[in-house]
């Protein structure tokens, strides 16, 4: 399936609206305003939480949790290298690596070796916008998440360490 994430402007906190290839919005993130670290939540349409997102602060390198109905279903850490980033993603439906070209916001997302979603940063965009396609047998918001955390860990307006 393909999305569009589209980070909403003029709000005091983190605000994302993700919408389907036909433009039908689909989920809302929403950042805590006034949180020791990132806190966000990920709802579906009818407003229920899907997916929560939470920094895990006093850390050298940005490390975020993922969780789904208070369950913990995933980890991403920054890992510390000096010339192209690269992440630590473990979760409960296997390990996920980066590949492509990260710095320019065209890379994919790989599980266990195999391409599972593709994401394109849109550059003609006043806010930070994002194509995303996800194989139809993932985990549509789990994947979702993990661009989410991406975005906050290179673009976040605190800059901590991205």
């Amino acid at each position: 399936m393909k999305y569009l994430i589209r980070e909403k402007i003029f709000t005091f906190a983190d605000r994302f609206r993700i919408e389907d290839e036909n433009g039908h919005s689909q989920y809302e993130v929403v950042g805590k305003i006034l949180s020791l670290g990132n806190k966000l939540n990920i709802y579906d349409m009818s407003g229920r939480e899907v997916i929560h997102i939470e920094e895990k602060i006093l850390r050298f390198l940005p490390e975020y949790m993922i969780f789904r109905e208070g369950n913990l279903i995933g980890k991403i850490k920054k890992e510390l290298t000096f010339f192209r980033p690269k992440f630590y993603i473990e979760s409960s439906y296997g390990h996920f690596t980066l590949g492509g070209d990260i710095f320019h916001h065209n890379f994919n997302i790989l599980r266990n070796g195999k391409n599972i979603a593709w994401i394109n940063k849109k550059w003609i965009s006043l806010s930070d916008a994002y194509g995303v396609e996800i194989l139809d047998e993932e985990d549509q918001a789990f994947i979702l998440a993990i661009v989410i955390v991406l975005d906050q860990i290179f673009y976040d307006g605190n800059k901590n360490n991205g």
